[in-house]
């Protein structure tokens, strides 16, 4: 999430007031992790379950069994403090309640085309989406909701879910409480590439997945793109990033919070402030300095400030709009006198959040309802976050009556000649000798068509 030289180029001047100390993407692929995961990919898929089991072994410390059963998962929230198995049920109640609304307002129709011939689209979900739910050093306790709960809200018959051990202590418990309120068919005790893998390749007692869907490290990331044809993905995210949009109405204490509370998720995280206030941006430097003097992980977002933080200053909201365009972060929070404006014009972020009682932890917990799993590097200049409509597939349907085929038979013949494609015209040749070319039925077309067109 950085401005290169050519699109600097592109946009109205501007200033650094920080600019990071890293030049260049924080998220490239590395040739050892490409080749290594492909490495374990190849060997799963010849060796099966013993590849699998052996990994387990050697990356996560675990020998136990694979599948947690059901009534273990049940009694997951039993380990929890109170407060969090509360905070978590209500995390999974919003996260749902949000995505059935996005599925209620993804509708199938049908139209009529012309006379006879009409043309629909249905939504229907994909059979079967393989979950990563992650529990590295920071263990995602949301990640289910967005991940196995969206996918049932979509309709998703079959949600196989894996998330990695942790020694001899197996999976952790909120996370397996956070797959079973979000009514995982499956959960297995099973991390990183070699759980893709077993998913991909049907082997965890179940077939081929059709999807798989969720954030992980650079393994799991490189795991997911090289497995993307033989199944689907959500998306490649990582790692995650933030960008703050404020003006001089804004609270340097706050924007500097939020700022930290996503430079922490690793010490490469880019965060940004854009600003119409060179003293907001005075004032928010000096403000991080303070806080990472005494926050508990400033070891991760210390590095990731210095390296891929940056403050821009611009002259106005509009030059605001350009380069909040241009970084397309993940997240972007909007603290200004104005924020309707920015809702209206900004077009390339990952999930937006208005005003500053918007945080974005809000969101990576769950309690917000909207999704956290969101395009990162740039990604939504072209692509959104994960959502019901992802688990969807909008199949279209053609039903022409012997009525609508002079409405389509006598152009396809036409086209089918001029291409040189003689079978696809005698599709058409065969419907209209049926009826009867002579029949009055294939006039050119309407004066009332052609005024349309």
């Amino acid at each position: 999430m950085q401005i290169t030289h050519d699109e600097a180029q592109s946009l109205a001047p501007f200033r650094w007031l920080k600019k990071p100390a890293i030049d260049g993407p924080p998220a490239q692929r590395d040739p050892k992790v490409v080749e290594r995961v492909s490495q374990m990919l190849s060997e799963i898929e010849r060796k099966g379950m013993d590849a699998v089991r052996a990994y387990a072994q050697e990356l996560d410390g675990w020998s136990g069994a694979l599948e947690v059963g059901a009534a273990e998962l049940k009694k997951s929230g039993d380990a929890l403090p109170a407060d969090v198995r509360t905070a978590l049920e209500m995390g999974y109640e919003r996260t749902h309640r949000f995505a059935s609304a996005q599925r209620e307002h993804l509708t199938d129709f049908e139209i009529e085309l012309a006379p006879g011939v009409r043309g629909g689209q249905r939504y229907v979900p994909v059979s079967r989406v393989g979950a990563y739910l992650p529990a590295g050093r920071f263990p995602l306790l949301a990640s289910a909701f967005m991940t196995v709960g969206v996918a049932k809200a979509a309709g998703v018959p079959t949600v196989v879910a894996c998330t990695p051990p942790s020694g001899e202590h197996g999976a952790h418990p909120a996370v397996l409480y956070g797959a079973y309120l979000s009514r995982a068919d499956r959960v297995f005790a099973v991390g990183g590439v070699q759980a893709l893998g077993a998913m991909a390749f049907g082997l965890l007692g179940e077939a081929p997945v059709d999807m798989l869907v969720g954030a992980g490290n650079a393994f799991v990331t490189e795991a997911k793109r090289q497995l993307f044809g033989q199944v689907g993905i959500d998306l490649l995210a990582g790692p995650s990033e933030v960008a703050v949009l404020a003006d001089h109405t804004a609270d340097p204490v706050w924007v500097a919070a939020d700022l930290l509370g996503q430079a922490e998720h690793g010490p490469n995280s880019p965060a940004a402030l854009i600003t119409t206030s060179e003293e907001l941006g005075q004032a928010v430097v000096a403000e991080m300095d303070r806080r990472l003097a005494t926050l508990a992980t400033r070891d991760i977002a210390g590095p990731a400030w210095r390296d891929f933080g940056s403050v821009i200053v611009v002259r106005d909201r509009d030059e605001a709009v350009a380069v909040a365009d241009v970084l397309g972060p993940e997240h972007l929070e909007i603290h200004t006198e104005d924020d309707d404006f920015y809702l209206d014009n900004l077009t390339n972020y990952g999930s937006l959040f208005i005003g500053p009682w918007s945080t974005v932890a809000y969101s990576d917990k769950g309690i917000a309802g909207t999704n956290h799993v969101l395009p990162t590097g740039k990604t939504a200049r072209y692509n959104a976050g994960l959502s019901v409509s992802r688990f969807l597939k909008p199949l279209t349907y053609q039903r022409a009556a012997k009525e609508g085929t002079a409405a389509l038979a006598p152009a396809v013949e036409r086209i089918s000649a001029f291409e040189g494609l003689a079978a696809h015209g005698a599709t058409a040749t065969l419907r209209i000798d049926a009826i009867g070319r002579k029949s009055g039925a294939f006039d050119e077309v309407p004066e009332a068509l052609r005024a349309q067109l």
